[in-house]
């Protein structure tokens, strides 16, 4: 007998599957500005790598007139396929299918991609676009949440995780997202929110627009939610693939090597100059980092958030590693609450991932103030120093200017098991600045002055030549070397190498205790 029916058969469900919509449903997404799962796959991965599992899958619920409406895959397309040449897992919802709202079906395809990604020590990549739970299907579209959420947990510290909004994610739908270890969002097309405008206006009378409630820009400056704000699908789906490039396939590998390409050979004057004469007066740290990494790029993360400090991934010599840099320019790089919590974030996930830590200090202090006391910039200020404490990986600091009191110490001061230290002549370590300090110690010898302002001019100038340097941290060995700013990438490079094999043993325990 021959076969050819059944392949046929198998042919037409295959066509079925690619358009479980309907062609008028995926018309209405490209109106929108958005791409389809299938589409956003096709530019995610490298061409042809993706292999489907899971495309016959259709949910068995019989209410609700359901048992009429069983589209294949049930809103959801899954598989794996390669980002340059590497494995990773993906899962992408289908608005057009219930408008990727999630049900047991769903939600079973979900974890059994995050459990492959788990089994075999790959990046799991989630393209959420998503109405929320199934209501048809009440408390079993809630389970099917709770069983994904328990999977990001597991896998977290095991294997990369990487969430893109791209279209609504509401309700309980926005937990997962926010364990996974990035999150992407769209301007304009995409929204997270635990309860959306309705809501909103009943309980506290506020009318605000979804946008506002919970849109990228949103995310991106106010919350912190979004770690980056894209364009459009495309431009989203692009950055996770640059993204990928600097990180590893698990918490047992090393992100891959690159050639090392540096920066232009003018890069070392720029450098030497960049620090004012003025120490009071700013200076964008963006420009001492892209004149010391490889070909001047650095992929910032949360770039629009907490902006006095930034955190991101660069190479260096070819290696990625992870930077965490005060941002003088901003707030004169003082840490805050915000800026601390980011700092940590980013630390730990350079540390649970092999990637070592590069530190670009200036920074005058915590930021004072009645705000930040009530919120808790003692606890979230610990958050950071804990991160750095904790961390094993490689960690090198560099103090371009100010390390003011215990701001020093936090910023992977060698206090903290920071690997090498160095500083720039310009540096100025103390426990605060010169015209803070005399006015503390000297503050009777002032008062007692013929001449107040001259006396505290003398004493400010002598404090700063006795302290506002680095070369009392360095007679200590708190400062490995004081280095010329155009050295210091030569410097790195060499410290990355030395360090590559660094082992900690640290006492067993179950987990420690992070001031949440």
């Amino acid at each position: 007998m021959s076969q050819k029916p059944r392949f046929e058969d198998l042919a037409s469900r295959r066509a079925a599957a690619l358009v479980a919509g309907g062609e008028e449903r995926i018309a209405r997404q490209h109106k929108k500005g958005k791409l389809t799962a299938r589409e956003r796959l096709d530019i995610l991965l490298d061409e042809g790598s993706f292999q489907e599992l899971g495309m016959f899958v259709r949910h068995q619920v019989k209410d609700f007139g359901l048992a009429d409406n069983r589209p294949p895959g049930d809103g959801v397309v899954t598989g794996y396929g390669t980002i340059d040449g590497r494995l990773v897992y993906v899962f992408s919802q289908d608005f057009s299918v219930f408008g990727g709202s999630l049900g047991m079906a769903h939600a079973t395809k979900i974890t059994k991609i995050m459990q492959l990604a788990l089994d075999n020590g790959a990046p799991v990549i989630g393209l959420n676009d998503s109405g929320g739970a199934r209501i048809q299907e009440g408390v079993v579209s809630l389970g099917g949440y709770a069983d994904i959420f328990l999977q990001n947990t597991r896998a977290s510290g095991v294997v990369p995780q990487i969430s893109a909004i791209m279209g609504p994610c509401a309700g309980g739908a926005v937990y997962s997202p926010a364990i996974t270890d990035f999150t992407f969002m769209v301007s304009g097309t995409s929204y997270m929110f635990v309860t959306g405008p309705n809501v909103v206006k009943t309980v506290t009378q506020e009318e605000v627009s979804s946008e506002d409630l919970g849109g990228a820009d949103t995310h991106a400056s106010k919350s912190g939610v979004s770690h980056f704000t894209c364009a459009s699908d495309a431009d989203c789906l692009l950055r996770i693939r640059e993204l990928i490039s600097y990180i590893p396939q698990n918490c047992e590998s090393k992100a891959p090597d690159q050639a090392s390409v540096a920066p232009d050979r003018a890069a070392g004057e720029r450098l030497d100059a960049l620090v004012p004469d003025n120490p009071n007066k700013p200076y964008d740290m963006h420009e001492a980092i892209k004149l010391i990494v490889d070909e001047g790029k650095l992929f910032e993360v949360h770039a629009d958030y907490a902006a006095n400090i930034i955190v991101g991934f660069a190479r260096l010599g070819g290696k990625s590693v992870g930077i965490v840099a005060n941002q003088p320019a901003v707030l004169a790089g003082v840490l805050d609450i915000d800026s601390s919590v980011k700092g940590a974030r980013f630390v730990r996930f350079c540390d649970a991932f092999n990637i070592p830590l590069v530190v670009f200090e200036d920074v005058p202090g915590f930021l004072p103030g009645t705000e930040q006391e009530w919120r808790g910039i003692i606890r979230n200020g610990a958050k950071l120093l804990y991160a750095f404490s904790e961390a094993t990986v490689p960690k090198m600091t560099v103090i371009t200017r100010k390390a003011y009191g215990g701001a020093y110490d936090v910023m992977n001061s060698k206090h903290i098991g920071g690997d090498l230290n160095f500083a720039w002549p310009t540096a100025e370590i103390a426990v605060m600045g010169p015209k803070g300090a005399v006015e503390i110690i000297y503050k009777k010898q002032i008062a007692d002055a013929e001449d107040p302002a001259a006396a505290e001019e003398g004493f400010t100038e002598a404090y700063r030549e006795r302290f506002a340097n680095p070369y009392v941290a360095a007679e200590y060995g708190y400062v490995d070397d004081v280095i010329l700013p155009s050295e210091t990438r030569d410097r790195l490079i060499a410290g990355l190498a030395m360090l590559e094999n660094k082992v900690v043993n640290n006492p067993r325990r179950k987990h420690g205790n992070i001031p949440l």
